[in-house]
């Protein structure tokens, strides 16, 4: 298992996973006081927590789907990366795109983390591509 080193720059819990099968660990929103998002607007809500990862390593913050399924609320630059060179506070781009008033308490679930391997490219300059069925055939090319 991979270690990553945090910093708790407030009151907030470690990020947990929710089970023994969930691939994000929850954030929660570092706020002293209720926070009320209008339809369709955004606001970024502190973490309260800062990471580093190992090189090859990167974090992405992701919506919760029970938040985006029963209040509409989304993360806005979904999915957001975290690079592993980043030292500050992890901050979640909320956006609601419900019809009605979404209210955030202190510490609740907001988001989640999930920690990808990566590696780095090369680009190679070539005038063609290997020949494949499908080609550059787009959206919907592959049927319903």
């Amino acid at each position: 298992m991979n270690k990553v080193k945090i910093i708790l720059d407030s009151e907030v819990d470690f990020p947990r996973y929710g089970t023994e099968g969930s691939s994000g660990l929850d954030l929660k929103a570092n706020i002293d006081h209720r926070v009320s998002l209008k339809p369709l607007q955004r606001v970024l809500i502190p973490s309260g927590i800062r990471i580093e990862l190992p090189k090859g390593f990167e974090a992405q913050i992701r919506p919760r789907s029970g938040n985006a399924l029963k209040k509409g609320l989304g993360v806005l630059n979904s999915p957001a990366t975290i690079d592993s060179d980043f030292r500050g506070e992890i901050g979640i781009i909320l956006v609601n795109l419900s019809n009605e008033i979404i209210s955030i308490e202190p510490k609740d679930k907001v988001a989640q983390i999930v920690f990808s391997k990566y590696e780095k490219i090369e680009w190679e300059n070539v005038s063609y591509f290997t020949e494949t069925e499908r080609g550059s055939k787009g959206f919907g090319s592959t049927g319903n």
